[in-house]
C-alpha cells in the first residue's frame, strides 16, 4: 500500500512538474515574441520613405519590435478616426498628433502622461527633456502636463525666387525683411502679362482655404506668425478671455487681406508649389518637410530660403511639429515607450532629419558630425534649423481648441474671401470663443 501510494506522488510530481516545464517554456516564448506597435500618421507622401527608414532602423536595433505605420489622410481626418477608434476600444498602440488633439485625447482618458514612462525603470533623464526646444515641450502639454513627445519640429520661412527678383529689379540676395519690403517686394513681381485683368504672376501668396474644409486650421497656423510679428497673443494665461481680436490681430489680418485684394488671390492657384515651379509665384510661406521634393522639383530654378519678415514689432515664425502618444488600450505601451524615447536621441534626431526634412527637436543634434556636414551643404535646410531661435508655438488652449481654430478660421476667410472688415470679424469670433470660454468657467 506504501510503494503504491508513493508510486501515485511520484506520478502527480512528474505532471505537475511537466506542466511547469511547459509553462516555463511558454513563457519564455512569449517573452521573446515580437510585438508589434500600431503606429498612425499623416505624414505627406514624400516624408513616407524617410519614414520607412527610420522604422527599419529601428527594427534593426530592436528586432523584438515591429512598427506597423498605417497612413490616414489628413490631420483632421486623424483626429475623427482616433476619437472613433477610442469609442470602439481599437486605438493604435502610438499615434501622430497635433498639438490640439491633446485635449480631446486625455477628456477621454485614451493616452498615457509621459511621466508614467519617464520616472519609470527606462525612464528619460532631465537633462535630455531639458534640451528639447522648450516651445515644443509647451505644445506637447495640456494644462502643464506633459501627454506626447515630439518627433520632428517645423517653422514656417520665405521660399523666394531670386530669378524673378532679378527681373523686377530687386537684389536677389536680399529677401524682404519687413512687411513694408514683403508687400513692395510682391508688389513690383505682381504682372498682368497678357492685359486680360488677371495677374499672370502674384508676388507673394497669403494661404487662405475654406474654414470648415480640412486646411482650414492649416490657414490658422500660417496666420499666427503675423499674429505675433505685430505683437499678439491667441489667448491670456487665465484661459478666460482670447486676445486675437486686438489691434496687433487687426494688422495682421488686415495685412493678409490687403494682398489678397490687390494680388487678386481669389482667382490665383492655391497650389503654391507647383505655382512657384512654374516661376508663376514670386515668394510663399513653406516649410522644410517640402525640401525633399524640392530636389527634382526645383533643380532647375534660383531659388532660396529666408527668415519670415519682421512685422510692426519683432521677428516671429511658428514651432510645430508632429506629437507622439502612447495609447491606453496598447498591449505593448513599455515597447512604445522604447519607439518614443529611442527617436530622441541626437544622433536618431539628425538621422531622421536628413532623412525626411523635418528639423531636430533638441539642441544636441546640432553636435552631430554627420549633421553639422549636411547642414554646410544644404543652406535651404539651414536657414530653417538656424529661425528655430526666433520660433513660437502657440499658447496652449486647454478647452474648446479646435472650435476656438475653426472660428479664427472663419474670421480670415470673411476677411479675405468675404471681404469683411477685419475688426468685425474677429470681434465676432472672439465673441463666440469667450462664450466657449466661460461655459468652462461655469462648469467648474
Amino acid at each position: 500500500m506504501e510503494s503504491h501510494v508513493k508510486s501515485k506522488i511520484v506520478l502527480l510530481l512528474s505532471a505537475w512538474l511537466l506542466v511547469a516545464a511547459n509553462g516555463c517554456t511558454k513563457d519564455k516564448k512569449n517573452s521573446q515574441e515580437k510585438a508589434t506597435l500600431t503606429f498612425w500618421h499623416s505624414f505627406v507622401a514624400s516624408t513616407v520613405p524617410a519614414l520607412d527608414a527610420l522604422i527599419a532602423k529601428f527594427e534593426q536595433e530592436h528586432p523584438n519590435i515591429k512598427i506597423k505605420a498605417q497612413y490616414v489622410p489628413t490631420g483632421d481626418a486623424l483626429i475623427q478616426k482616433l476619437i472613433t477608434a477610442i469609442q470602439s476600444k481599437n486605438t493604435p498602440d502610438i499615434s501622430w498628433i497635433h498639438a490640439d488633439f491633446l485635449e480631446d485625447l486625455v477628456k477621454a482618458d485614451a493616452i498615457y502622461p509621459m511621466s508614467e514612462f519617464i520616472n519609470g525603470d527606462n525612464g528619460l533623464p532631465q537633462e535630455d527633456l531639458n534640451d528639447i526646444y522648450p516651445s515644443l515641450i509647451q505644445a506637447a502639454s495640456w494644462r502643464g502636463t506633459l501627454y506626447s513627445l515630439p518627433m520632428e519640429a517645423t517653422n514656417l520661412a520665405l521660399i523666394y525666387n531670386r530669378e524673378l527678383f532679378r527681373q523686377a529689379g530687386l537684389d536677389p540676395h536680399h529677401p524682404p525683411q519687413t512687411w513694408d519690403e514683403l508687400y513692395t517686394f510682391a508688389k513690383k513681381m505682381t504682372i498682368d502679362k497678357n492685359g486680360d485683368g488677371r495677374f499672370d504672376q502674384v508676388g507673394f501668396l497669403v494661404p487662405v482655404f475654406p474654414a470648415s474644409g480640412p486646411l482650414g486650421s492649416w490657414m490658422v497656423w500660417q496666420w499666427y506668425p503675423f499674429l505675433w510679428q505685430a505683437g499678439g497673443e491667441i489667448i491670456n494665461l487665465e484661459q478666460t478671455e482670447v486676445l486675437f481680436n486686438r489691434e496687433p490681430g487687426v494688422q495682421a489680418l488686415t495685412f493678409w487681406s490687403k494682398i489678397f485684394h490687390e494680388f487678386k488671390l481669389s482667382s490665383f492657384t492655391i497650389d503654391y508649389d507647383v505655382a512657384f515651379a512654374s516661376q508663376t509665384l514670386a515668394m510663399a510661406l513653406d516649410g522644410p518637410w517640402n525640401l525633399p521634393r524640392y530636389k527634382d522639383l526645383l533643380k532647375n530654378l534660383d531659388w532660396g530660403i529666408a527668415w519670415l519678415p519682421a512685422g510692426p514689432k519683432k521677428r516671429a515664425t511658428i514651432a510645430g511639429g508632429e506629437y507622439l502618444t502612447i495609447f491606453k488600450q496598447s498591449q505593448y505601451p513599455n515597447e512604445a515607450w522604447t519607439f518614443l524615447k529611442w527617436i530622441l536621441r541626437p544622433e536618431v534626431q539628425a538621422f531622421w532629419a536628413m532623412e525626411s526634412g523635418y528639423l531636430p527637436v533638441r539642441h544636441a543634434a546640432l553636435q552631430v558630425p554627420e549633421f553639422q556636414a549636411y547642414l554646410e551643404t544644404n543652406q535651404p535646410f539651414k536657414a530653417y534649423v538656424e529661425q528655430m531661435e526666433i520660433s513660437q508655438s502657440p499658447t496652449p488652449i486647454d478647452h474648446h481648441g479646435l472650435r476656438i481654430t475653426r472660428l479664427i478660421a472663419e474670421a480670415i476667410e470673411k476677411t479675405t474671401i468675404g471681404k469683411m472688415a477685419a475688426k468685425t470679424a474677429l470681434d465676432d469670433a472672439a465673441k463666440k470663443c469667450n462664450e466657449l470660454l466661460a461655459s468652462v468657467q461655469e462648469n467648474k
